[in-house]
């Protein structure tokens, strides 16, 4: 077994090219089944998937979802290699499923935080109203960073409370803005913007401090400094404001398909993850408020 898997390694390096640490990977775990087989007395690697699936339900308990998914990413692999070498005449990891990947929730602010946040930048300064604007805006829509930095002043309808959008694949979509942000961006376009752009202007709302177009870089560094000086312990990003946006929606009251279109996915499993986070907060409440909870 030990002279398969260092000639599968081989095969891997030469005729597949695979990057060395995934080699290493790969022939790790194809070791950890070989020793598995050793302990149950087998001296081959076996065509029966009983044997397949009672070694993965031992290491189902042991590894990480993704750790497994590589496990019989590896497997497959190497099954295939046996059944190119003739060693075995039919191969049981075709009928071995991976299994699904760990579903990470993102990371929200809660709503003091958001209001923390909210009052951090010095809006007495063009930087800081215009940031002020940005994070009321990204809160108050759910904007993509990137919909944020290419946004237009064509695109605004304040008067309506609307904003025109363009997100993935080009698609447009209409999006309301609250008046509390309606009104952070007036004040950002009258006052701090004239005074950091330059002739010719960009189109663009946002301008950093030179006058050009903002970049999600410079978003991302401001908003990371602010979360910094407010001692706020989470792993914030421009997206945690979507994030937050979408859950504080649903946790009161929203229906699924209207977050769907508010955030512009085009199918509504990608927004569902979302109905995990508010799920959390059903528990808590549960739990806190139940007699015997």
């Amino acid at each position: 077994m030990d002279e398969l898997i260092l000639d599968f390694g081989h095969y891997l390096d030469v005729e597949r090219g695979l990057a060395a640490t995934t080699q290493a990977s790969y022939q790790q775990d194809l070791r950890e089944f070989a020793a598995w087989l050793t302990t149950q007395q087998l001296a081959a690697f076996p065509e029966e998937l009983a044997v397949i699936q009672d070694f993965l339900s031992a290491q189902t308990s042991l590894k990480a979802a993704s750790s497994m998914s590589r496990m019989i990413s590896a497997m497959r692999r190497f099954y295939r290699y046996l059944m190119q070498e003739t060693v075995i005449t039919s191969d049981p990891m075709t009928l071995i499923d991976s299994p699904k990947p760990a579903q990470h929730l993102p990371a929200t602010l809660s709503s003091t935080e958001i209001d923390r946040l909210m009052a951090a930048p010095d809006t007495t300064k063009p930087l800081g109203l215009r940031d002020r604007a940005i994070f009321e805006l990204m809160y108050a829509t759910g904007l993509r960073v990137s919909e944020v930095v290419t946004l237009r002043l064509d695109q605004l309808h304040l008067t309506l409370n609307l904003l025109q959008v363009t997100g993935k694949g080009d698609k447009e979509r209409i999006v309301p803005i609250s008046p509390q942000a309606v009104t952070w961006m007036s004040q950002y376009l009258s006052t701090a913007r004239p005074q950091l752009t330059k002739q010719p202007a960009p189109p663009t709302v946002f301008v950093n401090f030179h006058g050009r177009p903002l970049t999600r870089q410079g978003i991302w560094k401001n908003l990371k400094a602010y979360i910094e000086a407010l001692g706020i312990q989470k792993n914030v990003t421009p997206h945690t404001l979507r994030h937050s946006f979408a859950t504080h929606l649903l946790e009161n009251g929203a229906d699924l398909r209207v977050v769907q279109e508010l955030l512009g996915h085009s199918d509504i499993s990608t927004t569902q993850i979302y109905t995990h986070l508010s799920n959390k907060k059903i528990v808590a409440v549960y739990h806190a408020t139940h007699p015997r909870g």
